[in-house]
């Protein structure tokens, strides 16, 4: 109902029934309370269509944006502000949004997302996974425990990797969070090529690992790993190579730019995942060596990581984690976008 009829009409109301007696203090304040009720009603009947009248000029001449839907009329009473939405939407009275740096920072107000990345971003760019192990080499030991050549000594073909005290073998980790690395940097128009995608009997070696990256002419690689440290121990670390100039290895050229791919694989990967640096080695998560094959043969930019230690229980737990898993490979995948696209 509006608001004449609640208040009600004095030319229609039937008289009121006679009082009886009372006090010349009771009866005096009637007249002046039927006055002031009709002062209202002829207030509010000017003001409410001066206030539509201007939302309607507002709308013809101030609001250009007519692709948006129109706002409703203003309400007419006291003024009242509206508050900013989640993403700083202007109200309808046209007053300005908050800006990023004033926002609320109540859950309410979620801080916008980064942007993600567009699927030209790494195009042209090649991008060498090397899943750690593989899940056939128990069953070639002759084979992996051939003798190569890595520059400054000679070291084993391959191992077998670790594993859970439950049996998940470091071989299925790795390769798995490999083939989800690849869909990401795939999307985003790299070019990924894998040392091995579960299509090899056994192996590859050590040394073939490094050629195949550097055959294919690599902006930069990543070998994937899971350590097998003492069980109370957690954390990942990323293992980035040290000068070596010796026989075939000469990383001299890859040094600096293994080591800023080192820096970002670290933070990138702790963001994504939560997992803390390792307790039990390394340093702040980075650590430098000079006998591993797949680093000392590499001519391109190229780290190790070890996910976490999956003989720590908490650890395994969450490598197991398909979830878990996921978010591994996001933080490494981040980490060559973002090296690959700055300097």
């Amino acid at each position: 109902m509006d608001d004449a009829t609640a208040l009600g009409d004095p030319a229609t109301d039937d008289p009121a029934p006679a009082d009886p007696p009372r006090r010349a203090e009771q009866d005096g304040p009637r007249p002046r309370r039927r006055s002031a009720l009709l002062r209202t009603v002829t207030v509010v009947g000017v003001l409410a269509p001066l206030g539509v009248a201007g939302w309607l000029g507002w709308q013809a001449v101030g609001n250009p944006d007519r692709s948006t839907p129109d706002a409703a009329p203003p309400a007419v009473g006291p003024a009242s502000t509206s508050p900013i939405g989640p993403t700083g939407t202007t109200g309808t009275t046209g007053t300005p949004s908050a800006t990023a740096s004033t926002a609320p920072t109540d859950p309410a107000f979620p801080a916008p997302l980064p942007a993600a990345p567009a699927a030209t971003t790494l195009t042209g760019r090649t991008v060498v996974l090397d899943p750690g192990h593989n899940t056939g080499n128990s069953a070639h030991t002759a084979e992996i425990n051939r003798q190569v050549d890595i520059g400054n000594a000679r070291k084993e073909c391959d191992t077998t990797g670790t594993s859970t005290n439950a049996g998940y073998t470091e071989a299925e980790y790795s390769l798995d969070v490999v083939r989800r690395t690849r869909a990401l940097l795939a999307a985003r128009g790299a070019t990924v090529v894998l040392v091995h995608d579960g299509d090899r009997p056994w192996g590859p070696c050590i040394d073939e690992r490094a050629r195949i990256g550097n055959t294919a002419h690599a902006d930069a690689a990543v070998s994937v790993h899971g350590d097998g440290g003492p069980a109370n121990g957690s954390g990942f670390h990323v293992i980035m190579p040290a000068k070596v100039v010796a026989g075939k290895a000469n990383t001299a050229a890859i040094v600096d730019p293994s080591h800023r791919l080192g820096l970002l694989l670290r933070e990138n990967f702790h963001a994504a995942t939560g997992e803390p640096y390792a307790d039990y080695t390394a340093s702040q998560g980075l650590d430098t060596r000079s006998d591993l094959g797949g680093l000392n043969l590499s001519t391109v930019p190229k780290v190790f990581i070890e996910c976490g230690n999956m003989r720590n229980p908490t650890d395994a737990r969450r490598m197991t984690d398909p979830q878990w898993r996921q978010q591994a490979a996001q933080g490494i995948a981040d980490a060559l976008t973002t090296f690959l696209t700055t300097r």
